[in-house]
C-alpha cells in the first residue's frame, strides 16, 4: 500500500513538473510572437508615413513641371513630400541634402547639379538610409541609387539637327555659318552630348556648314548680350543653335533686336509657352526646338522611389537611368505643336 502511495505521489510530482515547465513556455511563445506582430506593425506604420523630398535646380518652366511630377506621384502614393531648388548652386545642394538627412527624410529624387561632384552626398545620403533617385542627369559611378530618368542628350540634339539638317539643304542650299550656344562651364558632359548630337545630324546632309561661334550663353539675358556680338562679328552667320532654353530665347530675341528676321534662323532646346509663342510668330525666326518631357521624367523617378521605400522589387533599376527621347516642335508643323501644348496646358493646370 505504501508503495503504491509512494507511486502515486512520484508521478503526481512528474505532472506538476511538466506543467509548471509547459506554463513556463507559454508566455516566452506568446512573448515572441506579439514582438513579431509589433515588428510587423512598425514597418507598416512606417510605410504609411514615409516623406520624401524632390529637388530642382532653378527656376524655369521645365524645373517646375519636373517638381510637379514628383508631387503628383507621391500625391498618388499617398506620401508627404517636400520639395526643394537648390538654384544652381552645388554647396546649397550638399546643405539641402545634409538638411534632408539630418531630418531623417526617407527619400529624395533629385535633379543634381554635376554627375560626378554630386554623388558623394548623395551616396552619403544613401548610407544614412535616405533612398535616393534622380532625374535629368546620368550620375558617374553612382550604383547605389534606386533609379532615375533623363532626357538622351545627345538625342534631344539630334532632334533639332535632323530639322536644321532639312532647313539648310531646302532654304540655305546646303550651306549655312553656325553659332552655338551652351552651357559646357555649368554641366559639361550633358551640354556637350546636346551639341555634337546637333552638329553630326546637321553635318551628315550638309558636309560644308561652318561653325563660327561657340560660346556659353544659358540664362536668357545672357544670351541676348552674346547672340548680339556674335551677329556683329559674325554678320555672315545665318542659323543659331541653342542647348537649352534660356540660350534659345535669348538667341531668337537677339536676332529680332538685330533686325535679322528672315536672315537669321533659331533653332533650340526645351519647349516652353514663350517658345511656343515664338514658333508661332510671324517674323519666323525661331524654326524648331526639341521639347523634353520633365513631367513624367519626375514622375516616374519619384514613383520608382516610392515602390522602392514600400518594399516592392525595383532592383532591375538599381544604378541605371532610363532615357526618355526628345519630342521635335517644329513651325513646319503646326498641328503637332498644338497637341503638345494642350496636353502642357492640361498639366501645367494642375
Amino acid at each position: 500500500m505504501k508503495r503504491i502511495k509512494k507511486g502515486l505521489f512520484s508521478m503526481a510530482l512528474l505532472t506538476l513538473a511538466f506543467s509548471l515547465a509547459a506554463c513556463g513556455q507559454t508566455p516566452a511563445a506568446s512573448d515572441s510572437g506579439k514582438k513579431e506582430e509589433k515588428t510587423a506593425a512598425q514597418k507598416e506604420e512606417k510605410k504609411a508615413n514615409l516623406v520624401v523630398a524632390g529637388v530642382v535646380f532653378q527656376e524655369d518652366q521645365f524645373m517646375k513641371l519636373l517638381s510637379l511630377g514628383y508631387q503628383d506621384a507621391a500625391n498618388a502614393a499617398g506620401v508627404k513630400i517636400l520639395t526643394g531648388n537648390t538654384g544652381n548652386d552645388q554647396g546649397k545642394e550638399t546643405e539641402l541634402i545634409n538638411t534632408y538627412i539630418g531630418q531623417k527624410l526617407d527619400g529624395i529624387a533629385i535633379a543634381p547639379l554635376n554627375q560626378d561632384s554630386s554623388v558623394a552626398a548623395l551616396k552619403r545620403a544613401d548610407d544614412k538610409g535616405v533612398k535616393v533617385s534622380v532625374t535629368n542627369i546620368s550620375l558617374t559611378n553612382a550604383p547605389f541609387i534606386v533609379g532615375g530618368y533623363t532626357s538622351d542628350n545627345k538625342n534631344i540634339g539630334q532632334v533639332t539637327g535632323k530639322e536644321a539638317a532639312r532647313f539648310i539643304q531646302e532654304k540655305l542650299g546646303g550651306k549655312a555659318k553656325i553659332a552655338v550656344l551652351q552651357y559646357k562651364s555649368q554641366l559639361p558632359q550633358q551640354s556637350t552630348d546636346r551639341v555634337n548630337g546637333f552638329l553630326e545630324e546637321v553635318k551628315k546632309v550638309n558636309p560644308d556648314v561652318q561653325v563660327v561661334a561657340d560660346q556659353d550663353a544659358w540664362l536668357q539675358d545672357k544670351a541676348v548680350s552674346v547672340v548680339g556680338d556674335i551677329l556683329t562679328a559674325h554678320p555672315d552667320v545665318n542659323v543659331i543653335w541653342a542647348a537649352n532654353e534660356g540660350g534659345t530665347i535669348g538667341a531668337a530675341m537677339a536676332v529680332k533686336n538685330a533686325g535679322k528676321s528672315g536672315k537669321v534662323y533659331v533653332f533650340g532646346t526645351d519647349a516652353s509657352y514663350q517658345l511656343i509663342a515664338m514658333l508661332k510668330e510671324k517674323d519666323n525666326i525661331l524654326q524648331a526646338i526639341a521639347g523634353q518631357d520633365p513631367y513624367n521624367m519626375g514622375y516616374k523617378a519619384m514613383e520608382l522611389l516610392i515602390k522602392g521605400l514600400k518594399g516592392e522589387d525595383v532592383s532591375a533599376n538599381k544604378g541605371k537611368t532610363t532615357s526618355v527621347d526628345g519630342i521635335l516642335l517644329s513651325r513646319s508643323n503646326p498641328e503637332g505643336l498644338a497637341k503638345f501644348e494642350t496636353d502642357l496646358n492640361a498639366k501645367m493646370s494642375k
